[in-house]
């Protein structure tokens, strides 16, 4: 047959009626040496028909192929696998499309992987993307795997993808080979051990000889912990030499184990070094659904609380005051296995190529919230719904590159709260159409450019989950924790010259933490500084109830969904709801609306007075945050909720912890003196974040609030699209500093609130301004601690609200207006917008913004022909 290859062996043809284009060769063997005969002969076949050769080295043994033995037909390629599956994967498949059309490989022994990716799920994902495509390449591929090493389900999938499966052994100074799948073809003898001896395979076909060969293997079937994965029978020995092993085997193994399912680089793992031992990494691993990594977040939360329970006792903290937790793992290998069993991995691969990040993500989000997951994973998912009963559950991101030092995330991925009710069936689908809709987040366009801004697109970013059981309690209907909150280490907003920055910050509501975490419409979390708790950022009670919390974020038992709900209404539906721990009431407006009609109806303020009054329980929560500060060695964010217990005391569930993306106050600058009123374009004191800058500002932009109410939703939308138009062509924070100012709040998802970007709309500012526009109901809001706050602070982007309504502050608008608006120039197709979009060019005229922590003073002027 035209595409008949030899082997290099005669006899080993014969018995297999040679190789086909498309073939690939899988050798089960005990020893390298065996596999690298058989290679010798290949490669030498393959020399003498002048065939195109590629070696893909990524072993830590000795090379297959001696320098000595190479000539200039075989190309070899040095993989690394030290970046993860994803790139090693893709690099192979790469330079496979590269060499194209009837290549001929060899591959290192590829149980070598285990070494690396601690899993046999990996190696047949690695097997189940590679082996088709150099099938429907026409190349020949000869690979390793040693026998006995893999589970049963691996070396079935091998064998279901691979077109020849041979075992090769070494018995008694000579090599025996026994097809075990020969793809389409067949003989009287094929599947019979053959006894190699010089070029000629004996087949065994007298019983005495076959029965005396077999009679020394040891049957693969009878090894019983080849019916899990290499992952779990890692695990199980580290189990063993927790109770017996010695220190040595202890340690490196703990190493080991570390590096597999915790991290093996950066900050974070070292930190995970000193804090986690043996005991630990098998309790994770045994809550653990998959292989692989658990990821930044499940890192975060687990070395968080370690770090708390051994410095308890000597930082006096209450050892009761941390409540336990029982989550879950979704190893990161579960979002590659779900790509590759459902046939996305090759519009994955062009996804991650420069020309098509973007436009294949959307595909590739519509694929991943349609998929299905291997039935045993199904049934893990079971089991662990079962576990947790009918308690509400979380389902978190936690990927790899998520929580680090320098990348927060915050926000990027979702997080999907699944109210669990029902019947298991039910239960389990919303569990994994939640599970679908995390690994869908890792295509949306604010992650994608996120990780393209800091150089993270080409990483291995494997979406691993943490599952958490909802902090809280039933009442009646409802479920939700008594507070939730963040938690900052630094105040980078201190409203008050009494405010000490490095004290720290709360970001507190009443309810789930949704309302901490993010920017919410009509609605203000309670701010508390560590250092005056009660201190409020207000300056006046009209303003304190005004801007305080109306709504809660909760879980409806009964529609089986979270829902938000207004605090008042809250209130008629729960006649026995008790809120004075996180409130007082209103008496003054409880009279009014008795007055109105409205008998027994308390309004409440929800200001957290009576357990911020709670000196020893701030203090444990300020001394939390300062010991992991301290261990960090870094400033330090961690997300909570608090409970009461029935014995009244209060407990506090840590359910995140990160390093906390800060800018530096940096050094107090001079203000200009004998300043002209009419330079000045803004001046206030305090509503701002950033620290001590002397910034200059190139351009001025500013959606005039006026204007912005007067338009439909429709078009503050488009509004929202040029100005991102903007970001891209004119915003540049070194070339071209600018000063961004619009209505009420950016990145608000209610276009009545603000200007409704998404954050990469505005990311190249250098400072954002939030002008309150009050007849429309358009207010600033302070968001420090949310997920807005945090992308301000990576862009490095500094924020103030502008406060017109308050008399010591000053907005002089005709500064900027008596100007030429070049919005046309920059944007003529949009000419009709240049009334609601104004750009004014500053370059020439040394506009500076101006800020002061200690004295919380902020002055943005115009210097044109000062010295």
């Amino acid at each position: 047959m035209k595409n008949q290859v030899s082997t290099g062996i005669s006899g080993l043809d014969q018995v297999i009626d040679y190789l086909r284009l498309g073939d690939n060769v899988v050798w089960q063997v005990d020893a390298l040496a065996d596999y690298r005969l058989v290679v010798a002969k290949y490669i030498e076949q393959a020399k003498k028909d002048q065939r195109s050769c590629h070696y893909i080295r990524f072993g830590d043994h000795e090379p297959l192929i001696a320098p000595e033995d190479q000539w200039p037909g075989l190309t070899v390629h040095t993989v690394c696998t030290d970046n993860g599956f994803e790139a090693f994967t893709r690099d192979i498949y790469d330079q496979v499309t590269q060499a194209g059309i009837s290549a001929f490989y060899v591959f290192d022994h590829l149980s070598d992987l285990l070494n690396q990716w601690g899993s046999d799920l990996m190696i047949g994902n690695f097997f189940r993307i590679i082996c088709p495509y150099l099938y429907i390449l026409d190349t020949v591929a000869y690979f390793a795997v040693t026998r006995g090493a893999h589970s049963f389900e691996t070396i079935a999938g091998i064998r279901e993808t691979t077109q020849l499966l041979l075992d090769l052994y070494h018995h008694e100074d000579a090599i025996y080979v026994h097809p075990l799948k020969v793809y389409q073809r067949y003989g009287s003898t094929m599947y019979l051990p053959h006894k190699m001896i010089g070029e000629q395979c004996i087949p065994l076909t007298n019983s005495a000889d076959a029965a005396r060969f077999f009679s020394f293997i040891v049957p693969s079937f009878s090894q019983a912990n080849r019916h899990v994965d290499y992952w779990d029978r890692l695990f199980e020995d580290a189990a063993r030499l927790r109770q017996s092993g010695d220190p040595l085997e202890s340690d490196e193994m703990l190493e080991k184990l570390r590096r597999l399912l915790l991290t093996d680089d950066g900050r974070i793992a070292r930190l995970a070094h000193e804090y986690f031992d043996l005991t630990d990494l098998v309790q994770i691993k045994n809550r653990e659904i998959g292989t692989g990594k658990i990821g930044g977040k499940a890192i975060g939360m687990l070395l968080s609380r370690k770090i708390l329970t051994t410095k308890a006792a000597e930082e006096g903290i209450d050892p009761e005051l941390l409540e336990p937790h029982d989550s879950y793992y979704l190893g990161a290998d579960l979002f590659y296995t779900y790509i590759v069993q459902n046939g996305w991995w090759t519009l994955r691969t062009e996804q991650k190529k420069d020309d098509g990040y973007f436009s294949k993500a959307e595909e590739l989000h519509k694929h991943l919230l349609e998929g299905k997951f291997p039935a045993s994973v199904r049934e893990q998912f079971q089991q662990m719904l079962e576990s947790f009963g009918q308690s509400p559950i979380i389902v978190r991101s936690s990927s790899l590159l998520e929580d680090d030092f320098g990348n927060a995330f915050a926000g990027k991925y979702e997080s999907i709260f699944c109210a669990n009710q029902g019947d298991p069936a039910a239960r389990l689908a919303a569990f994994e159409q939640a599970v679908r809709r995390v690994y869908a987040s890792t295509m949306d366009p604010d992650a994608l450019t996120y990780r393209m801004k800091r150089g993270l697109h080409r990483k291995d970013e494997q979406m691993a989950l943490l599952v958490q059981r909802v902090s809280g309690d039933h009442h009646g209907k409802f479920f939700y924790p008594l507070m939730a909150g963040v938690g900052h280490s630094k105040n980078l907003y201190v409203w008050n010259d009494r405010l000490d920055a490095q004290a720290g910050m709360l970001r507190l509501v009443f309810g789930l933490g949704t309302r901490a975490v993010d920017r919410v419409e009509g609605d203000y979390p309670r701010i508390v500084a560590l250092d005056q708790p009660l201190l409020s950022s207000h300056d006046s009670k009209t303003a304190e109830n005004t801007y305080s919390q109306h709504y809660v974020d909760l879980i409806d038992l009964e529609e089986n969904s979270l829902i938000t709900i207004p605090l008042e209404e809250l209130v008629r539906e729960d006649k026995s709801i008790d809120l004075s721990e996180v409130g007082e009431i209103d008496w003054d407006e409880t009279r009014h609306l008795a007055e109105l009609g409205y008998q027994n109806q308390q309004k409440w303020v929800l200001n957290f007075n009576k357990t911020l009054s709670d000196d020893q329980f701030i203090r444990q929560i300020h001394s939390m945050i300062k010991i992991l500060e301290k261990v960090y060695q870094y400033p330090i964010d961690i997300e909570f909720t608090i409970n009461k217990h029935q014995d009244q005391k209060r407990v506090i569930n840590l359910l995140q912890c990160r390093p906390l993306q800060t800018k530096s106050v940096g050094a107090s600058v001079p203000f200009p003196e004998n300043i002209d009123k009419r330079d000045v374009f803004i001046e206030a004191k305090g509503h701002f974040m950033g620290g001590n800058v002397c910034m200059n500002i190139n351009y001025v932009v500013y959606v005039k609030p006026e204007r912005y109410a007067q338009l439909n939703d429709q078009d503050r939308y488009q509004v929202a699209r040029l100005v991102g138009q903007l970001n891209q062509t004119l915003f540049d924070p070194e070339n071209a500093p600018t000063l961004l100012l619009g209505p009420g709040r950016w990145g608000t998802s209610t276009p009545s609130l603000g200007v409704p970007v998404n954050f990469s709309e505005i990311d190249n500012i250098a400072a954002l301004a939030e002008v309150s526009f009050e007849t429309a109901g358009m207010m600033p809001e302070l968001s420090f601690g949310s997920h807005f706050f945090q992308d301000l602070v990576e862009a490095n982007v500094f924020y103030l609200a502008v406060l017109p309504q308050i008399t010591t502050n000053y907005f002089n608008l005709e500064l900027i207006e008596k100007k030429r608006n070049i919005f046309i120039k920059m944007m003529p197709q949009h000419y009709r917008w240049a009334d609601v979009i104004q750009v004014y060019d500053f370059s020439q005229e040394k506009m500076t913004l101006f800020s002061d922590i200690t004295t919380q003073k902020i002055l943005c002027i115009c210097l044109a022909g000062r010295p």
